[in-house]
């Protein structure tokens, strides 16, 4: 009896450990910042005054804009990255990939861009050294006030976005050998304008550092840009161009007009509870993922994303 009970118990199977399989990493794409390596062709029959019917003022203001997206890119990159370590959230360390691939190649099209303005006299690298100034200056404050700037600088930058994806008056009286670049631009502005806020919260952000950088940005990044603008007027010979300049500062300042478009998106920001997805962009998102990369679409054969 005992030998066959021993024998019994020998067959018996033997209970295996299951061991947990590692879960799989997420992908920036897997949360909706996919990083496109787009490379923009340069213009090569777009009018000097390629905005609102060439208008100086107007083309001048989107050329500094130009000239200030490298650095303030770079600045947002570093903010963000600077508490990648601290980041648990799978989702969210997904989506500070998609953000920093995002940006970087905003950065390296940008560039690109500079060279082209450069080459019709417009010195894209006044704005460029101005912000960077200004940048430096921001960087002397404690890290999380650096993220904090950030998000109020992506903010904004998110508030440009809508108005380029939105603005029929821009749109339909710009060169469309320019267009392409910048409603990309925007639409990936769009798709990753959370990040930096959500690091922000994840690692202990006060709503008072938001006020705090919202004083800084205007005082710092934004006199930086407005006279690098100012500067590229004169150097242009167009700060006495009494029509054009009232029909650019009319574009931009009107009620609902570009800027002022965009100003109406700032004061939100500083209410308590604020996020930026409460400002959903998100079937706007749907419309310029599919008339940039849809059948057909803008730059369709310039992404195989």
């Amino acid at each position: 009896m005992n030998t066959v009970a021993r024998k019994r118990r020998n067959t018996q199977p033997e209970k295996r450990t299951r061991t947990a399989s590692p879960r799989k990493k997420l992908s920036s794409a897997q949360v909706g910042i996919p990083a496109r390596p787009i490379t923009f062709p340069k213009p090569q029959n777009a009018d000097r005054y390629f905005a609102l019917n060439n208008n100086p003022a107007t083309t001048l203001m989107f050329a500094s804009f130009s000239g200030i997206f490298p650095p303030g890119e770079q600045f947002f990159v570093e903010s963000v990255r600077r508490y990648r370590h601290q980041i648990s959230d799978e989702r969210l360390k997904a989506a500070v990939s998609g953000f920093i691939g995002q940006e970087s190649l905003h950065s390296r099209e940008h560039d690109r861009l500079n060279d082209h303005f450069k080459a019709q006299d417009m010195d894209t690298d006044l704005p460029e050294q101005l912000v960077k100034i200004a940048l430096t200056t921001l960087g002397k404050f404690p890290p999380r006030l650096q993220l904090a700037c950030t998000c109020f600088m992506e903010h904004t930058t998110a508030g440009l976005a809508e108005q380029w994806l939105t603005n029929r008056e821009f749109q339909t009286t710009s060169d469309p050998d320019m267009l392409n670049l910048w409603y990309w631009h925007a639409l990936e502005e769009l798709e990753h304008k959370s990040v930096a806020f959500d690091v922000w919260r994840s690692v202990g952000g006060r709503d008072y550092e938001l006020k705090l950088a919202m004083m800084l940005v205007i005082s710092t990044v934004w006199v930086a840009w407005l006279t690098g603008w100012g500067v590229l007027m004169a150097r242009d010979k167009q700060l006495l161009n009494w029509r054009e300049n009232a029909r650019g500062l009319w574009f931009m300042f009107k009620p609902r007009g570009f800027l002022t478009g965009i100003a109406a998106t700032l004061w939100p920001l500083l209410q308590k509870g604020f996020h930026p997805s409460q400002q959903d962009t998100s079937e706007l998102e749907n419309q310029w993922r599919e008339k940039l990369f849809g059948s057909g679409g803008h730059i369709e054969d310039l992404y195989a994303g």
